[in-house]
C-alpha cells in the first residue's frame, strides 16, 4: 500500500469577512484591485496591464515580498463572484464570493488554492509552514479591518463605490 504525501508547497485558505456594507458595495471595491493599496496595508503595489490582467506585490509580517500576476477567470456581479488565476511567486487560484448576511450587510468569502513558487519559501516549506499560515492570517485580518474602514469613510464622504 502506498500513501500519497501531501504537497508541502501547496496552501489552501478560506477566510470569511463579515462587513457592515451592502454586498454590491463590497463587490465593487473588491472588483477593483487598483484600490487595494489604499485600504489594505500589506498590498504594496497593483499595476493593471489591461482589463483582465494585473500584477500585485504584497508583504505581511515576514520579511519577504510576494509578486503575482492575476489573470481574471470570472467576474460575475450577479453571483457575487470574482475569480483569478495567479502566476509568479504563488501559482493557483483565488476567489471572492460576496453574499448577503441576511440583514443587508455583506459576507465576503476568500478562497485560495496556491502552490508556493518563491525559492526561499519552498526551501523552508516544512519548518516555515506555521509562520507562513500565520503571515496569511495577519494579512487577511488587516485587509478586513482596512476594507471596513474604507467603506465607512466612503459612506461619510458620500463617495459612491458602484461606479
Amino acid at each position: 500500500m502506498t500513501s500519497r504525501r501531501p504537497d508541502r508547497h501547496r496552501y489552501r485558505f478560506t477566510t470569511v469577512w463579515d462587513l457592515p456594507a451592502p454586498p454590491a458595495r463590497v463587490y465593487a471595491v473588491l472588483s477593483d484591485p487598483r484600490t487595494y493599496p489604499v485600504w489594505w496595508p500589506e498590498i504594496l503595489e497593483v499595476r493593471q496591464f489591461d482589463g483582465s490582467t494585473g500584477a500585485m506585490r504584497f508583504r505581511s509580517l515576514l520579511p519577504y515580498v510576494l509578486q503575482v500576476t492575476a489573470h481574471e477567470a470570472r467576474q460575475d456581479p450577479a453571483a457575487g463572484v470574482l475569480e483569478a488565476r495567479l502566476t509568479g511567486d504563488l501559482e493557483g487560484r483565488t476567489r471572492w464570493t460576496v453574499t448577503t448576511r441576511g440583514d443587508g450587510a455583506a459576507v465576503a468569502v476568500f478562497d485560495e488554492d496556491v502552490e508556493v513558487r518563491k525559492p526561499l519559501m519552498r526551501l523552508l516549506a516544512v519548518p516555515g509552514r506555521p509562520a507562513f499560515r500565520l503571515n496569511h492570517a495577519v494579512m487577511m485580518s488587516s485587509g478586513m479591518t482596512g476594507l471596513t474602514r474604507y467603506l465607512a469613510v466612503c459612506d461619510i464622504l458620500g463617495i459612491g463605490l458602484d461606479q
